[in-house]
């Protein structure tokens, strides 16, 4: 499915909102890719603000596993409309539950001091195999997120920054053109900021995988400046704490210019099985 398809709401009645199944093609697939519904409760709280008002961030929280054979409703409410920001608060419900909600701040164009972090060096995403490479991914996996060009560095050829524990670096874009729409961009990049973040953390754990649920448990986001979600963005991430069950994992997306474009903060479940004795490492 296009992800112009996967964004595009119907309207039910005034902040009410219907979202498309996940993959309908797939009768595998039960659980709802949690970008999935972030990207969806993002467009429908952009459909109930002034176009002068751009998104700058969102928090969300996964309440419950999504079921991916099942439509969204999505229930805004207008918490604040102001002279510079606007607040729009936004529940996802699925058979009469809220399985995931989220606040989402908006501005207009303003001015103010500048300054970024610099991006990490990466090899050039023509250089590096695609998806296909990637473990994460089954065929199930290829073929939701097809339209996606992924590019996931070799941890040989990292960085490997003084002081930082878990690292990965992903090189994606859509394979396609997209419309000239900042909003779908956007919402697109709030789509695929969940693909491989909480991954990170087990980066340096890989003998641990196939023995540990996972899962988003909430997920915040910047959106810093201006880019296209069909030109090449380095998300740069790390893991700087797990423990307790959980997972804590932050990204930097920068444009091939260097720019930082956004900024995501994530904290996953990671844990054993009831009964699971992990080996000594």
């Amino acid at each position: 499915m296009a992800i112009e398809e996967i964004l595009d709401l119907e309207q039910l009645e005034v902040n009410i909102y219907r979202g498309s199944v996940f993959s309908p093609n797939s009768a595998e697939t039960q659980r709802t890719f949690g970008g999935h519904v972030a990207g969806q409760a993002l467009v429908s709280a952009v459909r109930t603000v002034d176009p002068r008002y751009r998104v700058h961030s969102l928090h969300g929280y996964f309440l419950r596993p999504g079921d991916a054979r099942a439509p969204t409703v999505f229930l805004v409410e207008r918490v604040r409309d102001g002279g510079s920001f606007c607040t729009r608060r936004v529940n996802a419900v699925q058979h009469g539950e809220t399985i995931f909600n989220m606040s989402a701040s908006f501005q207009t164009e303003q001015r103010g001091i500048e300054h970024q972090d610099v991006m990490s060096g990466a090899p050039e995403p023509g250089d590096l195999p695609d998806i296909s490479a990637m473990k994460a991914f089954d065929d199930e996996g290829l073929k939701a997120f097809a339209e996606w060009d992924l590019r996931r560095v070799p941890r040989e050829q990292l960085p490997h920054r003084t002081g930082k524990v878990a690292e990965q670096q992903v090189w994606f874009r859509h394979r396609d053109p997209l419309p000239d729409d900042p909003v779908l961009h956007i919402c697109a990049l709030a789509y695929m900021s969940d693909l491989t973040l909480l991954g990170t953390s087990w980066a340096i754990h890989p003998e641990m995988r196939d023995h540990l649920q996972v899962a988003s448990l909430d997920h915040a986001m910047w959106f810093l400046r201006p880019f296209r979600a069909d030109e090449w963005l380095l998300y740069d991430q790390s893991s700087p704490s797990a423990g307790a069950g959980r997972a804590l994992t932050q990204g930097k997306i920068y444009n091939r210019s260097g720019d930082m474009v956004a900024a995501v903060m994530q904290e996953g479940l990671t844990r054993f099985p009831s009964g699971h004795q992990p080996t000594a490492q």
